[in-house]
């Protein structure tokens, strides 16, 4: 959870600082959308790393994240050219990716039946609260006038949890137990598509894809279009992100009780749709005569997040179950591979459109649509996996005699 809240600030600070990055380097609302696309390419970095989860071991790719993170952050802190900046910011994303990948595999694996879906909504919780941390500093920053750039320079602190993680994080029994079996090393990167998997794999990569392009501009471009477009000050929009942010913090709980009440399945569907609904509140608001626009931005930010927090929720608790401990965090990275191919079209597609279409929120509005149907097919194809163990689940036994 300690790294999941570092992973969370570091994930948050170029959409968080996305106006003032973009003053900095001399973007338009277009550019700074293609800079955004160039990021999105962290996830190949998630992809071989989570690889790497499965194959050396959970604890040691954290490790290495814990290590790498704060180097990364200093490099981009330092660049003053917009093309070092993204290569470092790349680097960034995909350390933070497997941090987060790997920790949330570890939660899964660690946790018994009735408790695993709690476990996700703890390390939402987590990350989302590192991600208020720079929310929270941001109006500071523009009040003492100095640059976005010392959010990053305080991300170098975080040096300092690596002595602590290697004498406090022992590593996954159930990955220790896979690797002395030989399930770990006999397993390859694309086992997800044999016949055990290829439905499931198809199904959530085509969800995830449909997720990605509908979540990257309604999570990304919140705080800029709070500032930038309806025209709040910094201080402003961090009142409108911690409060709205901060009560949504209410879906993670939310979305275990329901996950585990419910079934993942159902929960995803219904929260999917919520997400839309949302953004469209968001992001086609407020009304050009409405006396508050503040209230109008936290409400719908509110209900925005809290969907947004339940579907996580149950989403990683149905991912973390669907596979073998061999292809756990495998998964994950094929995902962010296809997350990855959302957020570059996504905001492709809001580089190409701002500027016909009438600005940035009206495309955002417009893409994040695409969570319902997304959603429905998550509901038609994916099977449930409440209340069932993990072997069970990821069908690890018969996984292990094909293997053999």
């Amino acid at each position: 959870m300690a790294m999941l809240y570092y992973a969370g600030y570091n994930g948050s600070i170029a959409a968080i600082a996305s106006p003032w990055i973009a003053h900095s380097f001399g973007l338009d609302q277009s550019a700074i959308a293609a800079v955004f696309a160039w990021l999105a390419l962290s996830a190949l970095g998630s992809l071989g790393l989570s690889r790497m989860a499965d194959r050396a071991g959970r604890r040691r790719v954290l490790l290495w994240s814990a290590a790498a993170i704060p180097l990364c952050s200093l490099g981009a802190a330092l660049s003053t050219k917009l093309a070092l900046f993204v290569i470092f910011e790349i680097a960034l994303g995909s350390f933070a990716g497997a941090a987060g990948a790997s920790s949330i595999v570890m939660l899964a694996e660690a946790l018994p039946i009735a408790r695993r879906a709690q476990g996700q909504s703890f390390g939402g919780l987590a990350a989302t609260l590192g991600a208020g941390l720079c929310v929270m500093l941001m109006p500071a920053v523009v009040a003492l006038g100095i640059s976005w750039r010392w959010l990053l320079v305080l991300s170098t602190v975080g040096i300092a949890l690596l002595p602590w993680l290697a004498r406090a994080l022992a590593e996954s029994g159930r990955w220790e137990r896979a690797a002395k079996a030989g399930d770990s090393s006999r397993s390859r990167f694309h086992d997800v598509f044999v016949s055990l998997y290829r439905r499931r794999t198809i199904a959530l990569m085509t969800c995830g894809l449909m997720g990605a392009i509908a979540g990257e501009g309604i999570s990304t471009w919140g705080y800029f279009h709070a500032v930038s477009v309806v025209g709040l000050s910094a201080g402003v929009a961090s009142v409108m992100t911690l409060v709205g942010g901060g009560l949504g913090m209410l879906g993670f709980p939310i979305g275990a009780w329901a996950a585990e009440r419910f079934g993942r399945v159902p929960t995803v569907v219904i929260s999917g749709g919520a997400v839309a609904a949302g953004g469209l509140c968001f992001y086609w608001g407020p009304p050009a005569h409405f006396g508050w626009p503040i209230l109008w931005l936290c409400a719908a930010f509110l209900f925005l997040n809290a969907a947004s927090n339940v579907s996580t929720v149950a989403s990683n608790a149905a991912i973390t179950e669907l596979f073998p401990t061999a292809l756990r965090g495998t998964i994950i990275g094929w995902l962010s591979l296809v997350g990855a191919a959302g957020s570059l079209s996504a905001e492709a597609t809001i580089s190409l459109l701002a500027r016909p279409l009438g600005g940035l929120s009206t495309v955002v509005g417009w893409l994040g649509l695409l969570a319902v149907p997304g959603a429905i097919l998550f509901g038609i194809v994916m099977d449930e996996t409440r209340g069932l163990s993990l072997e069970d689940a990821g069908k690890e036994a018969a996984f292990r005699a094909r293997e053999r």
